[in-house]
């Protein structure tokens, strides 16, 4: 495994003990490390796959903003809800999908979670408690308070975290939804993965304030702002907002400052961002940086991390045959699962 340039910078003033490092047992920073590689090379292997023609459609990549996908779902128990953006491949891997039937949902295979209808904007498993991604931009906000509804009516010590990115923070249904859940204290925690660009609008040009949590106050509820490539930092602030949900508190709003290394999508060229910005954020890869503090703090060692990045590719490369080798889906059932029996 070879660390980024600015490894020894990073280890230098990551040496220094901190509280939200030091609340994460190595059991459960070894399993965020691992998550995170797992999303890393999952979006990888999808994006190669689209370039040789194995994936059709398009699809969004969060490669770079790992840490706020895992950071934000490990305080989450296996039976609370989440709801993803068409940017979601890492919230689903987060909250315990499975890379092989991801993948085969990719494929258009029989044995992805959709039975290869759904593609990757539209992976649900209920069984986890992801309740779906959507591409409709700001679509899961409602939806959130429609579950949060439902978890409070029937006094379930259950929490819904709702992702949403930085443009879905201009739309109606984000006000609707924060000023709804406020007057009912739902058990709401609401994520937003600032990544600076609303496709290829900068955030800076297209909101009047500072800080997309900073309108938390309009709805009475607390708006935290935390750094989303550093993965200690935002377990801590969605553990906060977690337990405030299931305590009854209701709702919290919490952003994440992240970066999208790659385009909005396969179909973008990348004429609106500089090649120094992107190699900045680069840098500060959530990945890289986490390893860095670990081995500067004494918690893990090279080897180790070599190890579990290892195993995680071994994963995909197993989770890539099984997408592979999968049957198509059968033509006679094309309209099986469009009505309810």
């Amino acid at each position: 495994m070879t660390p980024p340039a600015s490894a020894t910078a990073m280890s230098q003033v990551a040496a220094a003990p901190r509280a939200e490092l030091d609340a994460l047992d190595d059991a459960a920073l070894r399993d965020a490390l691992m998550r995170m590689h797992l999303i890393r090379k999952f979006e990888e292997t999808a994006e190669a796959s689209y370039m040789r023609g194995l994936v059709h459609g398009t699809m969004h990549l969060s490669i770079g903003q790992e840490a706020s996908a895992v950071g934000s779902i490990s305080p989450l128990a296996r039976d609370d809800y989440i709801l993803s953006t068409h940017r979601g491949h890492g919230h689903c891997l987060a909250k315990g999908a499975d890379p092989a039937r991801m993948l085969a949902e990719f494929f258009g295979k029989e044995t992805g979670y959709c039975r290869g209808r759904g593609g990757s904007m539209h992976i649900a498993d209920v069984e986890v408690g992801n309740l779906g991604a959507n591409g409709i931009v700001a679509g899961g906000l409602p939806i959130a308070v429609g579950v949060g509804m439902s978890i409070k009516a029937q006094k379930l010590p259950r929490v819904c975290m709702v992702f949403f990115g930085d443009g879905a923070a201009n739309e109606g249904a984000f006000h609707e939804s924060l000023n709804m859940a406020s007057i009912w204290t739902l058990p709401v925690v609401f994520v937003c993965e600032n990544n600076k660009y609303g496709m290829s609008m900068d955030i800076a040009k297209a909101m009047a304030v500072a800080n997309v949590a900073d309108r938390a106050a309009a709805y009475a509820m607390p708006g935290v702002v935390v750094d989303g490539n550093d993965l200690p930092a935002v377990a801590a602030a969605s553990r906060v907002a977690v337990a405030r949900a299931r305590d009854g508190g209701g709702p919290t709003l919490v952003e994440c400052k992240t970066y999208r290394l790659r385009g909005h999508s396969k179909s973008d060229r990348n004429l609106y961002r500089s090649k120094d910005e992107i190699e900045g954020w680069r840098a500060r890869d959530p990945i890289r940086r986490l390893e860095s503090e670990l081995v500067a703090t004494g918690r893990f060692d090279a080897a180790t991390l070599a190890t579990i990045e290892a195993d995680a590719a071994r994963e995909i490369e197993r989770a890539l045959e099984f997408a592979k080798s999968s049957p198509d889906p059968d033509p006679a059932d094309l309209t099986r699962d469009v009505y309810a029996e």
